[in-house]
């Protein structure tokens, strides 16, 4: 065992061996720091060009000596972005565009004003704010798995290190701290899988580390094979912050008893695929991956493996499946991965939102994660935000917080004074949740408990124009599309519940095929043979329970509520309305509007087409689809 001396030393060596550039900063007096968010989807709206359009006015106006440019990851306010944060005064722009990079080094930069028509406004009240920890996007907002998200350079690890980065994993291996202590810490500290099963971490950790193979070969897998519709939670982590998930594999890998890691990342995601090359070498150059780490006896290895975009790969034994060079097909359980996975042998497996979290405990203790979120769940839980919100984008919310302040508070509420109807939550795995239940806890018992599930952290909102059959049929068509076809349940059971879907949305469905979709249902939940077939009916269940009426008006009066099933549309004009300026005549395709100059005009559905272009033209809101 290391005296405390001589651990301080290694500190004290690895710390100036890793942050020179910090030192050789505040020796040359870097005054402002220029943070661009170039994660995927600030990147699609041109924030590259942005960071180089600030390199070259920095230089152009004489300030590129005391400013830095750093392209750091997502901040999560995807609705705002492109997004600019500028420190030390911490002023936050929004709707960046390269045509405003010379106006914000001119006025900002160079003059020390600020550039108030790029500031953020309130969706609600349109107050202007200028300090992210100041909006209401974030004040309910708690980071531990977005910490660093926004705020460092992903592709430096200095800036990690910075941060506290590796500091868990350097403490572990110099005081040669027992592997069960490290388990017994996680599971004290009550985190569950964030991929959606919800199971404890360190149990799953115990288990690997209890299983023993013939060779005594074990492995350290991360699942960042993110497929649900609408989620990014683990692509962001990995763009932002993905020496996070190295570290916590590596003391993982440390607590097992495993020498090898595999992150399986979706190849769709060429930002962080490139970054996590970055850090895993970055990583190596440091002596902090490969053999004999920090001079412990300790070798852990890290390799990619992407995959091809197949949602089934999600699956535990399917991804490892696919890790092996073999088509992407699940395994029966058991045995489990943790006693014969990955090459049959003893393997871990988590995904990238559960690793981020490892090290923030690691730090701090586990009894102040535990400290967070509810009896059941623990900590915080990232969401990818979407659909009708004002707040589209990444927030990361103490366990228990109600959709209410999701919608409300973070979401800013939903655009163009519609009514919120509904919330799904769990991607195609999980279930809708009706305006009824808006203050419901947002955790895994409650969310159970509603027929809904956490999942990975995907959260659509959907507002009145939003036909509940049809959202259901969306998410079993993906089902569909992606079931890998290996057990019969999955591959015919989802198309023929899929079928009995479109035939009601076409208007030909019956009292008596409702009940055959239920029965179906749970058929399917029963026997399929992965977590993909045995979910994919979660979403047609809930919104039979909780929008039953919508299925019934589909069925029994052939009409859609929401006026989105287009064989159960009809487009009428009121006459008191129609001033008879002719332009829906002229704007419709298939000539079913007829009628004379200055007169109330009619149409005839039997030749309409439903695309709404009438509706869409007429100026004085007469035309309406029923």
């Amino acid at each position: 065992m290391k005296t405390r001396e001589q651990l301080e030393q290694i500190r004290s060596e690895i710390s100036a061996r890793m942050a020179p550039r910090f030192a050789k900063e505040r020796q040359e007096g870097v005054k402002r720091h220029i943070m661009v968010c170039a994660g995927t989807g600030c990147t699609s709206s041109k924030s590259l060009e942005i960071i180089s359009g600030f390199q070259r006015e920095l230089e152009a106006q004489g300030a590129a000596e005391h400013s830095r440019v750093v392209r750091t990851g997502c901040f999560g306010l995807c609705a705002m972005g492109p997004v600019v944060l500028i420190y030390p005064e911490g002023v936050f722009y929004s709707h960046v565009t390269p045509e405003d990079v010379e106006e914000i080094v001119r006025e900002h930069i160079v003059n020390g004003r600020l550039v108030e028509r790029l500031l953020h406004r309130e969706p609600d009240t349109g107050a202007v704010t200028q300090r992210l920890e100041d909006m209401e996007f974030y004040q309910p907002q708690m980071r531990i798995a977005l910490r660093n998200c926004g705020k460092i350079d992903p592709e430096n690890i200095d800036e990690y290190i910075a941060v506290d980065g590796y500091q868990a994993l350097i403490r572990i291996l110099t005081e040669q701290t027992p592997p069960q202590q490290i388990i017994g810490e996680l599971k004290a500290s009550g985190l569950r899988g964030r991929g959606g099963a919800g199971f404890s971490a360190g149990q799953k950790w115990q288990f690997a580390a209890n299983a023993q193979s013939e060779d005594g070969v074990k492995y350290v897998c991360c699942n960042a094979d993110e497929g649900d519709p609408g989620a990014f939670m683990d692509r962001s982590i990995l763009e932002g912050d993905p020496h996070s998930v190295i570290e916590a594999m590596a003391i993982a890998g440390y607590a097992v008893g495993a020498h090898q890691g595999y992150i399986y990342v979706r190849a769709e995601y060429p930002i962080a695929v490139h970054r996590l090359e970055v850090a895993i070498a970055q990583a190596r150059d440091y002596g902090l991956l490969g053999d004999n780490i920090l001079n412990s006896g300790f070798a852990f290895r890290l390799e990619l493996r992407l995959g091809a975009g197949a949602f089934v790969c999600g699956e535990e034994t399917a991804l490892m499946t696919s890790i092996e060079g073999r088509r992407g097909e699940p395994r029966p359980r058991p045995p489990f991965p943790a006693v014969k996975g990955l090459f049959q042998r003893p393997t871990l497996l988590n995904n990238v939102e559960t690793y981020a979290n490892v090290t923030w405990i690691l730090n701090r203790g586990a009894a102040a994660y535990a400290a967070i979120g509810t009896e059941g769940s623990k900590g915080t839980k990232v969401f990818a935000l979407g659909g009708k919100i004002a707040n589209t984008g990444l927030v990361e919310i103490p366990m228990g917080t109600t959709l209410r302040t999701i919608i409300e508070d973070i979401g800013g509420g939903i655009p163009g004074g519609k009514k919120f109807k509904a919330a799904q939550t769990g991607g195609p795995s999980g279930g809708c949740i009706p305006a009824s239940l808006i203050d419901t806890p947002i955790d895994y018992d409650s969310l159970t408990a509603i027929g809904s599930m956490m999942g990975s952290g995907g959260l659509i909102v959907m507002d009145e124009d939003n036909c509940m059959v049809d959202i259901a049929k969306f998410f079993l068509e993906f089902c569909v599309d992606e079931s890998c076809g290996k057990c019969v349940p999955c591959r015919i059971g989802t198309k023929r519940l899929y079928d009995l879907l479109d035939k009601i949305t076409r208007g030909e469905g019956t009292l008596e095929d409702l009940d055959t979709i239920e029965e179906l249902c749970y058929h399917l939940k029963s026997s399929a043979l992965c977590a993909l077939g045995q979910t994919a009916p979660n979403p047609v269940l809930s919104t039979l329970k909780h929008f039953r009426s919508e299925y019934v008006a589909h069925v029994v009066e052939k009409r859609c509520p929401a006026g989105v099933c287009k064989n159960l549309l009809r487009y009428v004009i009121d006459p008191a309305k129609c001033k008879g300026c002719t332009l829906c005549t002229r704007n419709c395709p298939a000539g079913a509007i007829s009628g004379v100059l200055r007169a109330p005009h009619t149409i005839d559905n039997t030749k309409c087409v439903k695309c709404g272009a009438c509706m869409e033209t007429c100026r004085f809101g007469a035309i309406s689809k029923r």
